[in-house]
Formats: structure tokens, sequence, C-alpha cells
């Protein structure tokens, strides 16, 4: 079978095992844009800690049970600073409940501090 979108897998897995609740689970097939987006996931304390090994192409993460809803955002819409309001209204449940993960120019970061930095870019995924 044909993996169209690694990024919605990992976030399907992660979803469905705190759903089950899980302690840690195993994301396969491992990348950088999954191993960036569950930085900035676990920056906000939503996840523990996650260990990358490449050589096997997996990734493990530790699971917290802190997550309502995961996903990613298709298609990868993009963003400026000044539309972070409406797309936080569009995927978030409240005001400042939740983070959108974004791609900028300078990596990947949550809305939050995109907006601090004022940088726009593309909507990877939402976490609340």
């Amino acid at each position: 079978m044909v993996m169209h979108d690694p990024l919605a897998n990992a976030m399907s897995t992660i979803a469905n095992a705190e759903i089950l609740g899980r302690k840690e689970v195993t994301i396969r097939p491992a990348s950088r844009i999954i191993a960036n987006v569950l930085r900035v996931i676990q920056k906000y304390g939503t996840i523990g800690e996650f260990e990358v090994m490449e050589d096997l192409w997996i990734i493990s993460v530790q699971l917290l049970g802190r997550i309502t809803k995961i996903g990613v955002i298709k298609p990868r819409y993009p963003v400026k600073v000044i539309d972070y309001v409406e797309w936080e209204k569009r995927f978030l449940p409240a005001r400042d409940m939740g983070i959108l993960v974004v791609s900028t120019s300078e990596g990947v970061m949550s809305h939050h501090e995109a907006a601090d930095k004022n940088l726009g870019g593309r909507l990877l995924a939402y976490v609340y």
C-alpha cells in the first residue's frame, strides 16, 4: 500500500493511541518533518519525550494523555500573520486553547511563535 501523507498517518496513530490510553506509540516511517512537528507539540507539554531511530525509520513517542484532538490540515493552506486568528477559529475549539503548527521560512513552529516573529507560512497540523 502506498502512503500518500506520512504526517497524517503519524497524527492518526497518535490520536488512536491516546483514545486507547496507551503510554507509548511507535510511528513508522520517520521523517524530519514529523520530528519537527513533534518537537513543537512537545514544547507545549502535550506529549512527552520522543526518540528518533533514523537507522530503522521509527519514532517512539511517550504519551501523557493530554491530547483531546490532533490532526493535519489539508490542503496545506498558506497563511499570513494577520490571518492566524481566523485559522484559530476554524481549527481550534477556543481562543488560546491549543496550537496550530506552521511551516515558515525559519522552520516549523507554533502559530504563537510565528506571530511573535511576524512570519507567515503554511499550516501543517493542529493539536488541543
